[in-house]
């Protein structure tokens, strides 16, 4: 996650054309979002270490071909070839953290460290940047830290059961039972991109103080998911509760960037309330994990294009508005399954 991110402050290094700058950034969601789903069907197939393995070289690959800007068209594809690692590593690692009894709290760690790890990428590649007049050196740094885990992971070994059912009728019955924690993670998770896409334009903040909020929501949501994931709680209740939260938060986004600190928390106690549903699933809980991060992705790639869309047409404050609608359909569909 800080190699993902560690791009985010040198941008202007690898293009001085937005367009270009922003096909860069979305190219690594786009390859997160293609391979998520497909991991998870895949990892209850063939065993999950293998595919956290491939994903892990993937990491390090594009990694390294990304540490001296050049061409945009060679900057995107590695930026993509590095999204479909991250699918690899995150959906089985997902899987492995919610199969174990005391998923509760390994999760809660888990989503810690996948947030520390966007706020670490962001900060560092920024100040490394700066201090050695290299646009290259967080890319540098994190690569070579990301050598660590994948060399760690050629040394272990899974003894991998027969999965239960075809995947496909597996997938379909996940889908029909648990559709509305999909489109709860769509809308919940989708709000925070939303947040993050306007925030920047809406407020006029200087970019390291725009930065500094957008850490802070992580910052947030990693306190939530330590704290909420050590609790005995009502997952369906704590998902209602959170929409309502979720919705007032983005109202709030309008009048003060302390919003992003309830969306932060909020989003934190959705991802641990969303992933306790799932781990009741036996057998399949590879495509669980694959649809429950495939539905986040798409959250962040579609909320944010439409409240662009809303606020280019009809202002700030209704884009948020629609953001916090959204948010309280969960309320209303949210259900024991």
């Amino acid at each position: 996650m800080a190699l993902s991110n560690a791009i985010v402050p040198v941008l202007p290094a690898y293009s001085d054309q937005p367009a270009w700058t922003g096909a860069i950034y979305a190219a690594y969601f786009l390859g997160a979002f293609i391979s998520t789903l497909p991991a998870g069907v895949l990892s209850d197939r063939f065993g999950r270490i293998l595919l956290m393995r491939t994903g892990l070289a993937m990491t390090v690959a594009s990694g390294a071909v990304l540490i001296h800007p050049g061409s945009e068209v060679i900057a995107c594809a590695a930026r993509l070839a590095e999204g479909i690692g991250a699918g690899l590593f995150i959906v089985p690692a997902m899987a492995a953290v919610n199969s174990e009894p005391e998923h509760g709290k390994l999760s809660g760690y888990f989503m810690a460290l996948l947030n520390a790890g966007l706020v670490i990428g962001l900060i560092a590649a920024g100040l490394l940047a700066a201090g050695l007049d290299m646009p290259g050196a967080g890319l540098l740094l994190f690569t070579a830290l990301a050598l660590v885990p994948m060399v760690a992971s050629l040394a272990t070994r899974e003894a991998r059961a027969s999965p239960a059912g075809h995947d496909s009728a597996a997938l379909r019955a996940l889908i029909a039972r648990y559709r509305w924690i999909l489109y709860s993670a769509v809308v919940l998770i989708g709000i925070t991109g939303v947040a993050i896409s306007l925030y920047p334009a809406f407020s006029g903040a200087p970019a390291d103080v725009a930065g500094l909020w957008i850490a802070a929501m992580s910052i947030a949501t990693i306190v939530a998911v330590l704290v909420v994931s050590r609790f005995p709680f009502n997952a369906v209740r704590a998902i209602r509760v959170s929409s309502v939260l979720m919705a007032a938060g983005a109202i709030l986004m309008f009048f003060t960037p302390a919003g992003f600190l309830l969306l932060g928390v909020t989003a934190g106690a959705v991802m641990i309330a969303q992933m306790e549903i799932l781990s009741r699933v036996r057998g399949h809980q590879g495509i669980a994990m694959g649809l429950f991060t495939t539905s986040s992705y798409l959250g962040m790639g579609l909320l944010p294009l439409l409240a662009g869309f809303v606020a280019e047409g009809a202002g700030f404050f209704p884009a948020f508005v629609v953001a916090a609608l959204l948010a309280l359909t969960v309320t209303l569909t949210a259900a024991r399954d």
